[in-house]
């Protein structure tokens, strides 16, 4: 089984970039890795038995108040009244396409959940299942035709264009649809390419997509369906991973493994490198284990569930799997504990001020599991020449009212064609917009 599933499946920390910066910590660590990208991490010991749960409440945003970015930048609402915009995704001709859906749980989960303690928020139900089309042919940040492109699917989160198709990753799969430039709705019928396994632990349901520069591929990301493999490592095959398939579900190979839940994709600028934000294993403590991003090289393991951030051992199956911690990779960014690290886009156009060329932008949807919040923003990690060459930056801020309640949550992330970031905030409903004055 141990064989198969290397096959199949497969802010305490000090955080030093380049020389010259200073570290910072909190605690004794108890291990330090150094990362592919050159970033020194001391990780803190694990603790078993400090897990903690801590849901934010969601309340609106006030009248005229808006997420905070740095100075030279406006922020403004670019579409709003939607039920969980999850993702987005810019059409070829321009058009964003924005993803609606969210986790789902019976009437019985939401009763126990409530009774539990969990804020009213964190408690959702049907999911929309739809996907919206919103273009600004004038670009003027104001989308003069809003309609619905696709709907009736189920869980779905990545959207993928390549020639006249049109992707869909649903929670159990992907669909292919016909497509012409310029559509404003899907009319023609759907074929399942490629079945997945559906759902997973705590809201793995999330299925991206990207598409290879050339068009010949596609990469699909599937979030493990358990913490740490406690279900079974059976239960765990073509989990964990991005798969690589052709444009129509043929050729499946599993692309990097041993990534907990990839979500958020993307090709660093001038490479064919590719990129994803990773959620990190739950119940070690509030400074274990940091979200990250990384890249992803072909065939590569990345630990999970067997140990984190290169090859220190869980401790819940420490001595399982020694072969296999061998191989993990250490990743390259570590984004913060329990952040909620989603959504991922690399900077291509030329509007924003140059420190901001090529690098990345992480959704950070907030931690629920921690003493104190973190995440809730949107995170910058400055690149040069495909890779991370300076410190972790806030970018958009202001998502946190106080230590109970937050306005909002902050997913996926794109640039549209006009050079402005787009940030969909999934429990307000809205897609903001970040421009550069």
């Amino acid at each position: 089984m141990k064989n198969q599933f290397l096959s199949i499946t497969l802010s305490s920390a000090v955080i030093l970039l380049g020389s010259g910066l200073k570290s910072y910590s909190q605690t004794t660590p108890a291990a330090t890795v150094k990362t592919g990208a050159g970033i020194t991490v001391a990780l803190p010991e694990a603790d078993t038995k400090a897990s903690k749960t801590n849901f934010s409440k969601v309340v609106p945003w006030p009248e005229g108040k808006t997420p905070t970015a740095p100075a030279g930048f406006t922020v403004t609402k670019f579409a709003e009244g939607m039920k969980s915009p999850r993702n987005i995704v810019v059409a070829p001709n321009g058009d964003i396409i924005v993803v609606l859906s969210n986790s789902q749980r019976t009437k019985v989960e939401q009763i126990a959940n409530e009774i539990s303690g969990k804020a009213k928020s964190e408690v959702q139900g049907k999911s929309v299942n739809t996907v919206m089309l919103f273009r600004d042919a004038n670009k003027d940040g104001k989308p003069e035709i809003i309609s619905t492109f696709l709907s009736g699917l189920n869980q779905p989160f990545g959207a993928a264009f390549i020639g006249n198709s049109f992707y869909v990753a649903n929670t159990d799969g992907i669909w292919m649809y016909p497509y012409k430039t310029g559509d404003t709705e899907i009319t023609g019928e759907g074929k399942k390419i490629l079945s997945l396994p559906a759902g997973g632990y705590n809201n793995h349901w999330t299925r991206n997509l990207i598409v290879k520069p050339d068009q010949s591929k596609l990469y699909v990301s599937v979030g493990s369906g358990s913490n740490v493999a406690e279900k079974g490592l059976e239960n765990e095959i073509r989990r964990a991973a991005i798969l690589e398939v052709n444009p129509d579900g043929t050729g499946e190979k599993t692309y990097g493994s041993g990534l907990r839940n990839p979500v958020g994709m993307a090709w660093a600028p001038g490479t064919n490198m590719l990129w994803t934000a990773v959620n990190e294993r739950d119940g070690l403590g509030d400074d274990l284990v940091p979200d990250y991003i990384t890249s992803v090289k072909e065939g590569a393991f990345y630990g999970w569930p067997f140990s984190y951030f290169g090859q220190n051992e869980d401790p819940r199956l420490k001595g399982q799997a020694p072969e296999l911690v061998a191989k993990a990779l250490v990743p390259d960014v570590p984004m913060g504990a329990h952040t909620a690290s989603l959504g991922l886009a690399f900077y291509t156009a030329k509007k924003f001020p140059s420190k901001y060329q090529g690098g990345a932008f992480i959704g950070q949807h907030g931690s629920w599991n921690r003493s104190q919040f973190v995440g809730y923003k949107v995170a910058f990690v400055p690149f040069k020449n495909g890779k991370p060459s300076g410190k972790i930056e806030d970018f958009l801020t202001g998502f946190i009212k106080d230590e109970k309640e937050v306005y909002g949550k902050p997913v996926g992330v794109a640039v549209a064609q006009d050079g402005a970031l787009l940030v969909a905030d999934d429990v307000s409903g809205i897609i903001w917009r970040v421009a550069a004055k």
